[in-house]
């Protein structure tokens, strides 16, 4: 018998009956692929063809249907066409006898097959070299292919081949273990993907979360809490399998008997159905985690007016400007190594705040080294921008900037990309999705050091204010205290941090440049008035 014939695993003869459960109950002719069936989310996680796939989601979202769906059309094609064996681990049993049920009813509808629907028993090994028998499930198909389903967690499944799919990870007694043992398949190009609702803060799966977001991993992220479902028609298909009338009240309704069961407990409620990790509140960052990463010798530059400034003339204005560029950040700009790429982050405001503007080098260990801060405060918006292009003008190879576009200070971010273009400069509305990827990773850049801040007690004291709300890492909305200086501040630097280390995660574009100290004097000012030819103002 050649090798690709032999049973991979062992086997028990003993067929399930045919009424074995299938969990959420569908019917008999339920097309999955009909227009209509599959939700937004599903549709798209099945459309994302990685090698490494993560879900993060609400129960009963639908995701381990849709992948059910997707384990029955590998299974089903021939191997040329790029069919496999696949294999489901569940953390329970009746995991397992749910998505088997699921792919036996696909095969029949999807693929034409009947297929046998088997027990049989897992050879896992343990780290002692013994033996445990696991049940488990399994449907072979024409293919020469199989879907199995794990009827309870494995420690030690290196011996598989195929596409793998671990549910509900985070309840695993050790998704870590189980992912270093699949990590193999990678090398023949087979794919994982693990999904699952939240079970803590602390879990393993909300650090595979966390890497994910900080890019550390390479997976491609699904967000699929439960008001997405909703929205993409979760109750439609309620009512399709139970054979209701769909109207928005009814929905209404649902939503709020389903919510209302979880009582006092917003905390798992907020866990189990909208993604947000239990005991994700309070600080963001320690100050021992903050002070690690922050150095002296980095400068921090303030300028402010009194609200006289703004009447007065334009040309006093602007000189006063080009005053202090010249004098703060000039000798700063200069020193600038030419040879590496600069990105900068910029949080607006125009009164009360402070604007911050954070440029930051990008080493060749990968360490984003903030070069200075500057911080204005009560500065009219023509100022801003002056000051600004000044110092996006001698970044040396520029090559991202990152700025609020909230309120006010969309004015100067799309003042901004008319300058240095679309491809370099990101308008951010910063929305809670947003924060949810992007502030993630700045905050895992505190435990990576990859990221040094000048040690500054205002800097330190906005990066304090980084909390979850809601599961998200932000500053709070309407969070405000004094600074060092006495002044109202909102953390505002650690908002520039975010949008700054954003910048740095895009793909950069590269031209050719002329640094400040290459201008002609055929060359226009950035600060000449207006009328002198090729003004920038």
């Amino acid at each position: 018998m050649a090798q690709e014939d032999k049973p991979v695993l062992p086997r028990m003869t003993a067929a399930l009956p045919e009424e074995l459960p299938r969990g959420a109950e569908i019917p008999k002719d339920l097309d999955p692929l009909a227009d209509g069936i599959l939700m937004r989310h599903q549709a798209e996680w099945l459309e994302d063809d990685s090698f490494l796939k993560l879900a993060e989601k609400g129960r009963r979202t639908g995701v381990t249907f849709a992948e059910a769906l997707d384990h029955t059309l590998i299974a089903a094609a021939k191997k040329s066409a790029g069919g496999e064996n696949c294999f489901y681990i569940g953390d329970t049993k009746d995991k397992g006898r749910e998505f088997i049920g699921y792919v036996g009813h696909f095969a029949r509808i999807v693929a034409s097959e009947l297929g046998t629907i088997e027990e049989f028993l897992f050879d896992d090994e343990l780290k002692d070299g013994t033996i445990r028998k696991i049940p488990a499930f399994r449907i072979c198909f024409a293919s020469g292919c199989r879907v199995e389903a794990l009827s309870s967690r494995p420690e030690n499944i290196r011996g598989l081949q195929g596409t793998v799919c671990i549910d509900e990870a985070a309840f695993h007694r050790d998704v870590r273990a189980v992912l270093d043992s699949v990590n193999a398949l990678l090398i023949w190009e087979s794919k994982i993907r693990v999904i699952s609702t939240h079970n803590g803060i602390l879990s393993p799966f909300n650090e595979l979360i966390r890497e994910a977001k900080a890019k550390r991993t390479p997976f491609s992220l699904h967000f699929i809490p439960f008001q997405q479902a909703i929205e993409n028609g979760l109750y439609k298909r309620v009512c399709l399998v139970k054979g209701k009338t769909w109207s928005a009240e009814a929905e209404a309704a649902w939503e709020i008997r389903i919510r209302a069961s979880y009582g006092p407990r917003l905390a798992i409620m907020r866990q189990e159905l909208d993604g947000i990790p239990a005991e994700a509140a309070g600080a963001a960052l320690t100050r021992v985690q903050i002070e690690s990463c922050m150095q002296s010798e980095i400068p921090i530059v303030r300028w402010s007016q009194d609200d006289d400034f703004k009447n007065l003339p334009e040309d006093i204005r602007k000189a006063a400007a080009l005053e202090f560029c010249e004098r703060d950040l000039a000798p700063l700009l200069a020193k600038l190594d030419p040879h590496r790429p600069h990105y900068f982050g910029e949080d607006f405001a125009r009164s009360g705040d402070v604007t911050a503007i954070m440029p930051a080098v990008l080493e060749r260990s990968l360490v984003r080294r903030v070069v200075f801060v500057v911080e204005l405060r009560n500065i009219p918006f023509d100022q801003q921008r002056e000051i600004l292009f000044f110092i996006g003008d001698r970044l040396p190879r520029l090559s991202g900037g990152a700025l609020d576009a909230n309120g006010n200070g969309a004015y100067l971010a799309e003042k901004a990309v008319q300058r240095y273009g679309a491809e370099r400069i990101v308008e951010v509305k910063a929305s809670p999705a947003w924060y949810r990827i992007n502030s993630t990773a700045y905050v895992e850049a505190f435990t990576d050091r990859t990221l040094i801040l000048p040690r500054d007690e205002g800097v330190l004291q906005d990066h304090q204010a980084l909390a979850y709300v809601n599961g998200v890492i932000r500053v709070p909305e309407n969070h405000r205290f004094k600074g060092p200086d006495g002044f109202d501040r909102h953390g505002d630097t650690a908002i520039a941090g975010v949008l700054m280390w954003h910048a740095s995660t895009l793909t950069p574009i590269a031209y050719g440049y002329m640094s400040a100290q290459d201008v002609t004097d055929d060359d226009q000012s950035i600060f000449e008035t207006p009328g002198g030819g090729r003004s920038l103002w």
